[in-house]
């Protein structure tokens, strides 16, 4: 069948019809729900922590956060062009403007250059959160028996409770997130292009736009992003993503979103996953408790 297309939205349209096996008859009476959609769900706390103006960076913790991330990828060997997961960490580090000095004395230090090394272990915990959300905890700690209290109270304090391994994990998927501010006209074309590169989804809030892609093919649609002149990348993570979502009442998702939260404050916790379905509603309700 040949299409007729009318706008450049159109084509964004059918790869995302095709994308996910939907009928392509006529494209035009997709557009607003495709449109409302995309503007409806903001599925990545990491989206709200940049909404509430980087937590993080306000208290102090995103350089020490970074730094762990490098030590422990550089353990897999010190070269950034043979070793991926040090090649993210270092492009992260110095998309949080974090000192060459400190990327480079990080690196020394996983790779057991530096005599100060430190010994981090990676630890994930699973848990249920609020109305039966779903958690999934990444840390990085030096003491495990800390790092495991300091979780297990957070939770309990916060309305929820740890889980076993795999109780959770099952609904996650490990994918690329490259979250970016494009230009309000550009922003079709910029979707196209990253669905061109590689991107297996795409999200569009306003002039926010989140490019999900596969472990593999994650660098290929970062640097192909990279070239346009109206497109800035905020973040760039490979990351937890639920394949489907929870949706609770608004106090148990405001209160889910605490838990987040009080979670993300923890020294030795570097991601946080969920599986809440978080709206832009809730995220601005969320903003001024």
């Amino acid at each position: 069948m040949k299409i007729e297309y009318t706008n450049e939205r159109c084509l964004l349209v059918e790869r995302f019809l095709r994308r996910n096996e939907l009928e392509i008859d006529n494209l035009q009476a997709y557009i607003p729900y495709i449109d409302k959609l995309k503007k409806r769900r903001i599925t990545k706390w990491s989206t709200i922590k940049h909404k509430k103006g980087a937590l993080d960076a306000k208290k102090g913790k995103l350089f020490t956060k970074l730094s762990k991330e490098i030590i422990i990828a550089a353990k897999e060997g010190s070269d950034p062009e043979m070793n991926f997961r040090l090649r993210l960490a270092i492009q992260n580090a110095k998309d949080a403007n974090m000192p060459s000095d400190n990327i480079e004395r990080s690196i020394k230090k996983g790779s057991g250059e530096d005599s100060g090394s430190s010994n981090f272990e990676e630890i994930t915990y699973e848990g249920y959160g609020p109305g039966g959300t779903a958690f999934i905890v990444q840390t990085l700690t030096d003491n495990k028996n800390r790092t495991a209290a300091e979780v297990r109270s957070c939770f309990s304090k916060n309305g929820g409770n740890l889980a076993e391994s795999g109780s959770v994990s099952w609904n996650f998927e490990t994918k690329g997130v490259i979250d970016t501010t494009v230009i309000t006209e550009k922003i079709d074309e910029i979707s196209m292009a990253g669905i061109d590169a590689g991107a297996i989804d795409v999200d569009v809030e306003d002039s926010n736009v989140s490019f999900y892609t596969s472990y593999q093919g994650f660098e290929s649609v970062r640097k192909s992003l990279e070239s346009y002149e109206s497109v800035t990348i905020d973040r760039s993570e490979i990351e937890l993503v639920p394949n489907t979502f929870a949706d609770v009442e608004k106090a148990t998702a405001l209160k889910t979103m605490k838990l987040l939260e009080k979670l993300e404050d923890l020294d030795d916790i570097q991601k946080v996953f969920s599986n809440l379905n978080i709206t832009t509603d809730l995220v601005n309700e969320f903003q001024e408790t």
